[in-house]
């Protein structure tokens, strides 16, 4: 027995040493950021990352244990086997997601939690998103390591496990193995206070990315994997009437809205672009070269200036869009069918009032449980890749901008009034291979989302020209909204207001003024209720303002995956959740903002716990 309890524990000495050099494996794929910041900060964050490697191999700990238990009871040299199949098979799982995040971390800038995993079940869907090159390299990098790090087992431990005779005095040695297999909760809460040990307790510094560092991402992920679906609102911030007090004055609406449409009934075509961000805009003081048809016909209609994102991808857009209802931190509610159907939709308002209603897509709309949410919105149209033919795909995703925008436009050659459509594009997302000759020259993924948006761009402006020229252009508002943007470098903090800035444009000949900037600040979620007092229609929306009320208050809550933005006029505010502080603050009535972006998001998450 005493053989069996040293091998464990030389056993558990090789996980966390582990652990240990796959954060140096973080490091070194992030050097240019880790540079930054010195030798002493990057070493803290292995002193105080420990505390969740040594809950991570707690984890690791507990099948071990239990088998250990069994044999003493039955001997044999199944347990030696049952240790090295069992470790190269953590060993795998450990490292695709160590491997796995390395990547995702550019581009998403917080360490991996569950949402990837849900894409596995479209697993084309997923790879779609990746170069060949990346996918080539992740694969590589995955199975090279877990052969290094399993023949380093082998060497080290591969004869530990061996049944070296009976064990002397069962039931004691059992009560024993009994003992230090409950006892593994300890470690694995972090200890014996009452709250478990989560993500935030390793934040030691005011830099979000030395913080990540410091975190176990094989333990995130399967922390949060097991609380993917909350019970309880974790944003507990005021009491329930503070709350209402602050949330009813922030939505308060205005009497009167200043009308901008000649129409009472217009068409209504929206038209989402993939990852355009503000940066790209030259009319928001962006890049002026990169979308010059978007600069051009921001001439022709309504700019609204000051407009953000409501989250960080398309699946925390859709909601915001279509049924004004606002994202949150860590879950996505399109994930959940139960609740998208609860929610109020403006497919179903125009549907009902006798409009024709679509959706197009040239990719696949199983990715994400997308499918189940365009259904549940009420579209009495639904053209994805499906409806193109094979020979059209051109695009991992599907069929590239050009193709889908001639397939839209044919369509609408002929098409039944009053309409309301929605396109969604999809050129300019990862891994931004298009079909057109690169105007911006390099080889960095900055320059080929250049070219991508520059391409979506270009496929746009001749749409809306030819859009133009129909006898139902004088009858149509065409709302241009971005889903997301995306960070542009690793030097991009992952939830900084340019992140999420985004442009929105409405144009048309049902538009009665051209080359008006709105300047009131508001999110995704503000257009419900911005349009359809436009048109004198009632809609359910609590969470969304018009923003072209002079009696709606001028602000934007948006949110990332471990925390919220609050910005008004005069101030912004960045809340941390897992750190527990305010991150980034600027501006008069910050305090201001503080507390009411925790009102929004307490009652926010209350409502969507609710459904």
């Amino acid at each position: 027995m005493k053989k069996k309890l040293i091998s464990l524990l030389f056993y558990s000495l090789f996980w966390l040493i582990l652990f240990y050099l796959v954060r140096l494996y973080f490091i070194l794929v992030h050097h240019r950021e880790a540079s930054e910041f010195g030798f002493r900060l990057m070493a803290g964050t292995f002193t105080h990352g420990i505390r969740l490697d040594i809950s991570a191999t707690a984890y690791v700990l507990a099948i071990p244990f239990l088998a250990t238990l069994v044999s003493i009871w039955v001997r044999g040299e199944w347990y030696r086997h049952f240790m090295r199949i069992y470790t190269w098979i953590i060993i795998l799982l450990s490292l695709a997601i160590v491997v796995g995040d390395a990547e995702l971390y550019s581009y998403w800038g917080y360490r991996m939690d569950h949402t990837p995993l849900l894409y596995l079940k479209t697993p084309q869907e997923a790879a779609a998103s990746v170069s060949t090159g990346k996918i080539i390299y992740v694969f590589s990098a995955v199975i090279l390591l877990t052969v290094i790090s399993g023949l380093i087992y082998n060497r080290l431990h591969g004869k530990s496990f061996s049944d070296s005779g009976p064990v002397r005095h069962r039931i004691p040695a059992s009560i024993l193995m009994l003992f230090l297999t409950g006892s593994l909760i300890i470690p694995v809460r972090g200890g014996f206070g009452v709250a478990p040990i989560n993500a935030g307790t390793v934040y030691f510094n005011s830099h979000l990315f030395v913080n990540h560092t410091a975190v176990n991402v094989v333990w995130n992920v399967g922390s949060s994997l097991f609380h993917s679906r909350p019970t309880e609102n974790p944003y507990i911030f005021h009491e329930p009437d503070k709350v209402r007090f602050l949330t009813d004055s922030l939505l308060v609406q205005g009497d009167s809205t200043l009308k901008v449409l000649n129409n009472g009934r217009p068409n209504i075509l929206f038209i989402i672009l993939e990852s355009f961000g503000s940066s790209l805009i030259g009319p928001l003081g962006g890049d002026s070269l990169t979308t010059p048809n978007f600069n051009r016909l921001a001439d022709d209609g309504i700019l609204f200036t000051s407009f953000y994102a409501s989250g960080n991808r398309t699946d925390k857009a859709m909601p915001a869009i279509l049924n004004g209802y606002p994202a949150q931190p860590a879950v996505s509610i399109i994930k959940e069918p139960r609740k998208t159907q609860s929610l109020s939709s403006l497919v179903r308002i125009f549907e009902g009032i006798g409009y024709s209603t679509s959706f197009w897509y040239g990719g696949d709309i199983n990715f994400a449980n997308f499918k189940s949410f365009v259904i549940a919105s009420g579209f009495g149209e639904i053209i994805t890749m499906e409806n193109f033919n094979p020979d059209d795909f051109n695009s991992k995703w599907g069929v590239h901008d050009d193709v889908f925008m001639q397939a839209l436009q044919d369509s609408m050659t002929s098409v039944r009034e009053p309409f309301f459509r929605v396109a969604l594009t999809l050129s300019s997302h990862e891994p931004f291979e298009v079909p057109m000759a690169p105007v911006f020259e390099g080889t960095d993924d900055l320059t080929k989302f250049r070219n991508s948006v520059y391409y979506t761009d270009k496929t746009l402006g001749s749409f809306i020209d030819w859009a133009k020229t129909t006898p139902w252009w004088k009858n149509t508002l065409v709302i241009l909204v971005a889903d997301h943007c995306r960070r542009n470098s690793p030097e991009d903090l992952v939830y900084s207001p340019e992140i999420f800035r985004i442009p929105m444009l409405w144009l048309g000949g049902a538009v009665d003024t051209a080359g008006v900037r709105i300047a009131r600040t508001g999110t995704q979620v503000d257009i419900s209720k911005t349009l359809l007092n436009q048109l004198d229609i009632k809609g359910d929306f609590p969470f969304a303002r018009d923003l072209l009320s002079e009696g709606s208050n001028s602000f934007a809550f948006y949110t990332f995956n471990e925390g919220f933005a609050f910005i008004t006029d005069t101030s912004s505010v960045i809340y941390d959740h897992k750190a527990g502080k305010v991150v980034q603050s600027s501006g008069s009535g910050a305090d201001f903002a503080e507390q009411s972006g925790k009102a929004f998001l307490q009652r926010l998450f209350d409502d969507y716990l609710s459904r």
